[in-house]
C-alpha cells in the first residue's frame, strides 16, 4: 500500500513563486518517479517524510503559493497496483 502523500501543484504558479526542482531535491532527494511535470501540473511525491513535507508546504507558502488554490496534498491509501491520473482545467 502506498500511504504516502503527494504534492500536486499547479505548474504556473510553481514557476511564478521561481521554484525549481533542484531546491526541493536537495530537501528531499527525490527520483525521477517522484518528481514528475505533466502538462499543466507538478506532482511531487510520494513523500515519506513528515518533516519534509511540512517543511516543503511551508516553503510553498513563504513562496507566495496558496494552499488548495495552488497546490494541495494527495493523501494515497490505495493499492500498488492501482495508478491515478489528474490533469488541471483550464479556466
Amino acid at each position: 500500500m502506498n500511504s504516502a502523500p503527494t504534492l500536486l501543484v499547479r505548474r504556473d504558479a510553481f514557476e511564478r513563486a521561481g521554484l525549481s526542482r533542484a531546491s526541493i531535491d536537495r530537501a528531499l532527494t527525490l527520483t525521477d518517479e517522484e518528481f514528475r511535470v505533466e502538462r499543466d501540473l507538478v506532482a511531487i511525491g510520494p513523500i515519506y517524510s513528515d518533516d519534509g513535507l511540512t517543511a516543503l508546504v511551508q516553503a510553498f507558502e513563504e513562496a507566495g503559493l496558496v494552499f488548495y488554490e495552488d497546490f494541495f496534498e494527495l493523501s494515497g491509501n490505495w493499492p500498488d497496483w492501482l495508478s491515478l491520473l489528474a490533469a488541471s482545467r483550464a479556466g
